[in-house]
């Protein structure tokens, strides 16, 4: 096989993983959560999402949140912003990165964003615009690149399309989204063959769910692509709020074993993350999904 030596991981378990979670976890809990995370060898954190606090309540205290943690040097912390009043609060936080999001099919960008995709891009022009007079990196999120909830299949180049819009606005890097988990490796290999013909493979980040099981699948297809860069979740926490059945992001925890014992470094380490993780299972009240935590729970291996 043709891989990498080295693969970033970026964790959204503290904004992707605890959107969707219906009991209320505390702000000091997230912020020791965050911090023991930082400790981990993450280089990089999505802490949480400043979203008016109506549409995600768990995530009401982002400002509090962002200010409070400890900030470790060489770690990058984000945010979800999802407009330029989302953006005055994430800058008063000082978060490291903006991330801006919308989705490839129209019934999906409706129903998370309540606007048509060409409604979208007027309301994140500013704040791709503005985040960058900053000094702030400025991601976006893709959601649902291999597969809608609502409009089923999605042509990759209505893909391609918003990519390119979004990159024209300023964008560092884009992340494509299998939101509910559908994307196959055979599916996988043709969307990233077509967009790494028009961006670097470094400006693409996947960021697969594991619904139907085949997340690792297609992350592999995407290294021997020479992709590099993929969002997880620790213990498969989280999912999408506003597209039904998107439950399990990929496992942090079950991803970065999967990168070690092929020889590809990530420079975390597995033992601290995995003892995060049962930390954060034991907040949450439920058992986390991940691989690792069933065996961490089953006494297969010690946290």
């Amino acid at each position: 096989m043709n891989l990498p030596n080295e693969v970033k991981v970026k964790e959204v378990g503290p904004r992707d993983g605890l959107q969707n979670e219906k009991e209320h976890v505390s702000t000091v809990e997230k912020i020791e959560w965050i911090n023991q995370l930082s400790e981990t060898g993450l280089s990089y954190v999505e802490i949480t999402s400043f979203v008016h606090p109506k549409w995600i309540p768990q995530l009401g205290d982002a400002v509090d949140v962002a200010k409070r943690i400890n900030r470790k040097e060489g770690v990058t912390y984000a945010a979800l912003v999802p407009n330029e009043k989302g953006l005055e609060r994430a800058l008063e936080a000082d978060i490291d990165e903006v991330s801006i999001f919308m989705s490839a099919s129209e019934a999906h960008n409706r129903k998370n964003i309540n606007k048509s995709i060409s409604e979208t891009y007027p309301v994140l022009s500013p704040v791709v615009q503005t985040a960058k007079e900053e000094g702030k990196t400025v991601r976006a999120y893709v959601s649902t690149a291999f597969g809608c909830p609502y409009d089923g299949n999605v042509e990759v180049d209505q893909v391609l399309s918003v990519c390119q819009r979004l990159f024209e606005m300023g964008i560092d890097e884009c992340s494509i989204g299998d939101t509910i988990g559908v994307a196959n490796p055979l599916q996988v290999e043709q969307v990233l063959t077509s967009l790494s013909q028009h961006f670097s493979k470094d400006q693409l980040a996947l960021h697969f769910h594991n619904t139907r099981g085949t997340a690792l699948a297609n992350v592999l297809t995407a290294l021997q692509l020479g992709f590099t860069t993929f969002d997880s979740s620790l213990g498969g926490l989280g999912g999408c709020p506003y597209a039904k059945g998107a439950s399990g992001n990929l496992a942090t925890d079950d991803l970065l074993y999967m990168l070690e014992e092929m020889g590809i470094h990530t420079g975390i380490d597995l033992h601290k993350l995995l003892k995060s993780g049962e930390w954060i299972q034991g907040v949450v009240d439920r058992p986390l999904p991940s691989h690792h935590m069933q065996l961490v729970r089953s006494g297969g291996i010690h946290a």
